[in-house]
C-alpha cells in the first residue's frame, strides 16, 4: 500500500522514543483514572466496581437518603470505624442539630476523620472546617450538582480532547490500517467523549441514562486502546508481528479484493448517512418555519 508520510517503524528513533514516552505516560494515567473511578463512583452504592446503581448515585443521587449518608456508606465508608459513621448517621437523622453537633462529639468525629481533606485549602470539595458546608450535606442527596458538573463538563472536554489529539495524531503514521478504519479510530474517542458528558446531565434528570455513561466510556477506552497497541506494535514490533506473526493475517485480509464485513457495513453507514441527510434537512426546516416561531411565542407570554 502506497504511503504519502513516514509509516511509524520508520521515523528515527528518537522520534520513535518521544512518541512511546508520550503513549506510556497518558496510558499510566488512563489507567490511573480508571483506577479513581473505581475507588470513587465505584463506591458510591457501597460496594466495590462499577455498576449503574453507581452511576446513578454519583448523578442523579439516591433519593431515599442524604448526601452524607450515602457518602458514609459509599465512597467514603473506609475513612472512618462503623461506630463513629453510625453516630453521624444518627446525628444526622436526628435533625443535624449545631447543639447536638458538639455535644455529641460528631464534631470531634469530623476533625479526626474528614477535616485532613475537607478543608479550606482543598478545592473542589465541602469545606467541613465550617459547619453550614456540613449543615448542607444533610439534605436530600440528589446527586451532583449543576454547577459540579459544569465544572467537571470542560475540564474533560478539554483535557481529554488533547490526549485524543496526540494520541490520535501518533496513530495517523500507522501504515496497517486503512484510511478510512483511521478516520473512524481517529474520531470515535470524541463522539463518545461528547455522548460521555452529555450522559453525565442526561443521568442527572433521569436515571435512566446511567446505561449510556457506562457505553460512552466504554467507546472511548476501546478505541484509545485500539490506537495504543496498533502504535506501540507498529513502532517496535513490525517484523515480528505484521510480517512474521499473526499480524500478516490481517494484512492479508486488508489487501484482498474481497469486501469485508466492516467494508460491507461502512458502505450501508454511507448509504444510510445520504438517506438521513434530507430527513435532518426537513426536520431543521420544520423547526426554522413552525417550531421556533412557537417557542418564541412562549417566551414573549412568560416575559
Amino acid at each position: 500500500m502506497t504511503t504519502k508520510f513516514t509509516p511509524l517503524k520508520d521515523h528515527d528513533t528518537p522520534i520513535k522514543v518521544l512518541f512511546t514516552g508520550y503513549l506510556c505516560t497518558v496510558g499510566i494515567g488512563y489507567l490511573f483514572a480508571l483506577i479513581q473511578i473505581l475507588f470513587t463512583h465505584g463506591m458510591a452504592d457501597g460496594k466495590f466496581g462499577l455498576s449503574v446503581d453507581d452511576i446513578v448515585y454519583s448523578y442523579y443521587g439516591n433519593r431515599s437518603g442524604t448526601v452524607l449518608e450515602q457518602k458514609l456508606n459509599g465512597s467514603m465508608k473506609d475513612n472512618a470505624p462503623e461506630l463513629e459513621r453510625f453516630k453521624i448517621m444518627e446525628w444526622v437523622r436526628e435533625g443535624a442539630d449545631s447543639d447536638d453537633y458538639k455535644s455529641e462529639g460528631i464534631d470531634k468525629i469530623i476533625e479526626s476523620r474528614c477535616v485532613m481533606c475537607h478543608n479550606k485549602e482543598a478545592s473542589g470539595i465541602p469545606d467541613f472546617t465550617e459547619f453550614e458546608s456540613l449543615k448542607a450535606l444533610t439534605t436530600e442527596d440528589t446527586g451532583a450538582t449543576f454547577a459540579s458538573l459544569t465544572r467537571v463538563s470542560h475540564v474533560h472536554m478539554f483535557g481529554i480532547s488533547f490526549i485524543f489529539m496526540f494520541v490520535g495524531l501518533i496513530f495517523s503514521f500507522a501504515e496497517t490500517t486503512t484510511t478510512q478504519y483511521k478516520c473512524i479510530a481517529i474520531g470515535m474517542p470524541y463522539v463518545f467523549l461528547v455522548a460521555d458528558i452529555l450522559s453525565w446531565w442526561l443521568t442527572k434528570i433521569h436515571p435512566m441514562f446511567a446505561w449510556l455513561v457506562i457505553f460512552a466510556g466504554m467507546g472511548m477506552g476501546v478505541s484509545f486502546i485500539f490506537m495504543w497497541v496498533t502504535a506501540i506494535l507498529e513502532m517496535w514490533l513490525f517484523k515480528p508481528v505484521f510480517i512474521n506473526g499473526w499480524g500478516s493475517r490481517y494484512l492479508e485480509l486488508r489487501d484482498s479484493t474481497d469486501a469485508s464485513l466492516a467494508d460491507r457495513l461502512w458502505s450501508y453507514a454511507k448509504a444510510l448517512g445520504r438517506q438521513i441527510k434530507p430527513a435532518a434537512a426537513f426536520v431543521v426546516d420544520l423547526w426554522l418555519t413552525r417550531g421556533w416561531p412557537v417557542v418564541k411565542g412562549w417566551f414573549k407570554k412568560i416575559s
